[in-house]
This record gives structure tokens, sequence and C-alpha cells, in this order.
């Protein structure tokens, strides 16, 4: 089947269409090669589906198809800068975006995320949460600090974690103070690693959370600081973190360690 484009024609999809139209009409029995095409390609997507749906890959899979609609669109409407730019960093910038830069990638997450305001910039409270879950949180927090008990609680916003929440205990708990302060009760099974809440419900304990490795950080901070503010540079999630040392409870969020107390 001789599908060959003409010289200076780019090999986008629209072109792939409109060679496969023309070889079906010179060529019916060419609907095979195309049918077993079609196959191949509807089986790749269904795995790739399969693979990243329940984690936050999926969310940059679909901050990139964002970028490819906004591509396209801006190639029929003839925004020829604009489809230029983003042609680019279709071509250059992805592959560096999630293997260099996690800042970058984070803001793909957060475009395929529910929430586009994030992503242009527009902070806003938590929307997952009641005031109701906040006070139960802060008193679980404060009482485990009372007794030096160290303790991680994520806060999971915009950006899924469900590939952090799978590395834990399942749990899709309601809320609670004393539910809490019992995970991190020390010698108990669940007591290391981080709770993840979503949803307002406490999803799963014993979570395993990215460290920062960042020269920048100050020495003096543990293994649990160090998590918070890995957590909260892969993602928008809140990060509540009780030292067992000092006692004293810190917030991460944004990739910075704030409001000790």
């Amino acid at each position: 089947m001789n599908i060959n484009l003409p010289n200076g024609t780019s090999n986008n999809l629209i072109d792939i269409i409109t060679r496969y139209t023309q070889a079906l009409h010179e060529n019916p029995s060419s609907l095979i090669l195309l049918l077993i095409d079609v196959s191949i390609v509807v089986l790749l997507l269904i795995k790739l589906f399969k693979i990243v749906k329940d984690s936050r890959a999926w969310q940059l899979l679909k901050g990139i198809c964002l970028i490819i609609l906004a591509m396209a669109l801006s190639s029929i409407l003839h925004l020829d800068i604009l489809n230029y730019l983003l042609t680019s960093f279709m071509t250059y910038g992805v592959v560096l975006v999630v293997l260099f830069q996690p800042e970058l990638r984070r803001s793909l997450e957060e475009l395929g995320s529910n929430k586009l305001t994030r992503f242009f910039g527009i902070d806003k409270d938590i929307e997952t949460k009641t005031k109701e879950d906040i006070y139960k949180i802060a008193i679980a927090s404060f009482e485990l600090a009372d007794t030096k008990t160290g303790a991680l609680i994520v806060i999971e916003r915009d950006i899924e974690i469900k590939d952090i929440i799978s590395t834990g205990v399942s749990m899709d708990a309601e809320i609670s103070p004393q539910l809490l302060v019992n995970i991190f009760e020390p010698k108990t099974p669940l007591h290391d690693g981080a709770v993840v809440i979503s949803g307002g419900r406490i999803k799963a304990a014993a979570c395993m959370l990215p460290l920062a490795g960042d020269k920048d950080i100050a020495r003096e901070l543990g293994t649990r600081h160090r998590a918070a503010i890995g957590m909260s540079k892969e993602s928008d999630a809140i990060v509540v973190v009780v030292s067992e040392e000092t006692g004293k409870v810190s917030i991460a969020k944004d990739r910075n360690i704030n409001c000790r107390c």
C-alpha cells in the first residue's frame, strides 16, 4: 500500500488519516491494514490507561492531553505562534519535564486536575475538608505533640495521590482525633509512615512518602520533615508533621516547612 505524502507535507494525524483515505480509494484491500493499525493503537491505549489510571501519572497524562488539544485548536484556528510554541514543547519539552523538573511536572499535574485555577496561580483554601475535619486533625496533632509522638498526616488536595495511598494499609475510616492518635502510638503496626486523608476520610496509614534531597534543607530536619517537604514538592498536598524530638508541629506546603509551634 503506497501512502507516501508529497514532499513538504507534515506527517501529523490529519495527514495520516488523509493517506489512509486515499489508499482505500485506490486499493480497498488496504482496509485490512487499517483495521490492524487501529486495533494495535487501541490495545496500546487500553494498556496505558490500566497502568496510569490509579496514579499521579494519570493527571500528568491529562495535562499533556490538554496541551495536545490546545495545539490542535491553535492549528485549526491558524494561531501560528501559539501552535509553534506548543508543538516545540511537545517535541522537546515533555521528556525533560517528566524526568528532570519536578516543579514543571507538578504544573502539568495541576493542569490535569479538576482545578485549573491553581495552574494559573490562583491559590485557595482546602476545598475537600470541612472546618470540623481540620479541627479534628489539629486536636490530634497537638495531642501527639504533648507526648512527643512522631506523626505524619498528609491532606490530599487537587492532585490525587493514589500511588502514595497504595503504599500503605487501606483504611477508609472517618476522621477522628482518637483514631489518629492511636495510629501513631509507638510500637503499633501502623505507627511508622504517614496517614493520608482524602475526600474527608482517612484513606490509608503507614504510607511511604518521597524524601526531599535538596541541599538547602536544614540538616537538623529529620526524616519525617524531609518526607513532608518531598511530598509537598511532588503534589499540592498539605503535610502535618509532629516531631518526636521536640514535640513541635510543623506544616509542609508548596515545598516549604512553616507554621512551627
